[in-house]
């Protein structure tokens, strides 16, 4: 890989690479605290306590 390669790269994951890392946080968040995901999470956090 040439120097020219390398540098192209890291200056392609230093600006893309931190925007698509953003969004996956704010993806995460906006999912963490939609309307009706804490009865779901309530209910996904029961499951291993089941008697079955």
């Amino acid at each position: 890989m040439s120097c020219g390669d390398r540098k192209s790269t890291r200056l392609f994951a230093d600006s893309w690479g931190l925007l698509a890392m953003a969004l996956f946080f704010i993806g995460s968040v906006a999912f963490a605290v939609r309307p009706g995901s804490r009865r779901q999470a309530g209910e996904a956090a029961q499951i291993p306590l089941k008697e079955d």
